[in-house]
């Protein structure tokens, strides 16, 4: 398919500066995913790749060629917007054949793609129908089956799922793999779901007010976030953080304190920190040991249990936002109960 190379793209609104000075190289058949909050400027990147939005500096290529100027019909792409946008007075049929009828495709070739696009997304069966007698997975397979018949070089996605509810959401992930499988496309995904983005990825793009926060795979993301943004964006329930101060260090290891005079010692890892410093414990529910005596830090009182079947989530009093401990979901810890626990001291973060 195609690669895409962004080199130093700036855009700004009036005043308002949306993308700074972003580069950002996407691999031909990958599936790369711009995640962040809203404002980040993850839709506003997708539709400059589009053509939708003009750049203000920089450059974009595709396959090579810088499209900067082409409009978006001569760029080879195909997108899938957050609203279906099919036509509601066309049967599906036509809504998928619409594009090609307009490049002037012949009857046999827009027959054939359609059915092939159809058969792909398993709507066979709705060809003849209209929008209004499907249901919103089926209303989005359509849109997708409308950018399919194309056959163009990269498939940009804004949020198509956002629309639907929790069960289709999981399906359509599902069903979004398994096309990105068949198609070895070139797919970039717009989504402010990190679980859609760790689900669908190859490669994450985390975005922060208009820069580039980190780029990386999801494991690699969720392992080793660079920044205290990335490590509170990726993964859910989100990393806990914890107040510290830096008190002793040497080559090999760093020990700070922290929950009221807890202290613990850590791998140094190349740490940047000194004796005094302020610095934020960054640690995972799921790296967190209960009643582990042995290696106790810090009892907490529990005030609330979220049972999710598989897992359950207790949350422990302590200044500021509570603590997040993951526990078995059979576990027989109750609201009111105070429980010890530990940190399981290499998964630990200093930020």
């Amino acid at each position: 398919m195609a690669e895409i190379n962004i080199k130093s793209i700036n855009k700004s609104f009036g005043d308002v500066h949306v993308i700074k000075d972003i580069s950002l190289d996407v691999k031909s058949e990958s599936f790369t995913v711009l995640v962040g909050p809203s404002g980040c400027g993850k839709s506003t990147m997708l539709r400059m790749i589009a053509g939708l939005e003009d750049i203000d500096s920089g450059s974009i290529s595709i396959d090579g060629n810088i499209v900067n100027d082409l409009p978006p019909k001569l760029r080879n792409i195909a997108m899938v917007f957050q609203s279906y946008a099919l036509y509601p007075h066309m049967t599906v049929f036509d809504n998928m054949a619409f594009g090609l009828k307009l490049e002037k495709k012949s009857k046999d070739e827009i027959h054939e793609r359609v059915l092939e696009a159809a058969k792909i997304l398993q709507i066979e069966d709705y060809l003849n129908r209209k929008p209004k007698q499907l249901s919103g997975g089926q209303r989005q397979r359509v849109a997708i089956g409308r950018a399919i018949t194309r056959k163009p070089k990269v498939f940009l996605f804004d949020e198509p799922l956002s629309n639907l509810d929790a069960a289709l959401r999981v399906q359509m992930r599902v069903e979004l793999a398994k096309l990105h499988d068949q198609l070895n496309a070139t797919m970039i995904y717009v989504t402010h779901d990190q679980t859609e983005a760790m689900t669908l990825a190859d490669d994450i793009v985390v975005l922060d007010e208009g820069v580039i926060s980190q780029k990386g795979s999801p494991m690699n993301l969720y392992n080793h976030p660079s920044n205290i943004f990335v490590a509170g964006f990726i993964g859910s329930p989100k990393m806990n953080f914890i107040s510290a101060k830096v008190t002793n260090k040497n080559e090999k290891e760093i020990e700070i304190n922290m929950l009221d005079s807890t202290n613990i010692i850590l791998n140094n890892n190349n740490s940047n920190h000194s004796i005094g410093d302020s610095v934020k414990l960054g640690i995972r529910p799921e790296h967190i040991l209960i009643d582990n005596d042995s290696d106790a830090n810090w009892e907490g009182k529990v005030f609330v249990v979220e049972k999710l079947g598989s897992g359950t989530f207790l949350y422990l009093e302590k200044e500021g936002e509570p603590l997040v401990v993951e526990a078995p979901g059979d576990t027989r810890i109750k609201v009111d109960d105070i429980i010890k626990i530990g940190f399981d001291k290499s998964k630990c973060h200093l930020f």
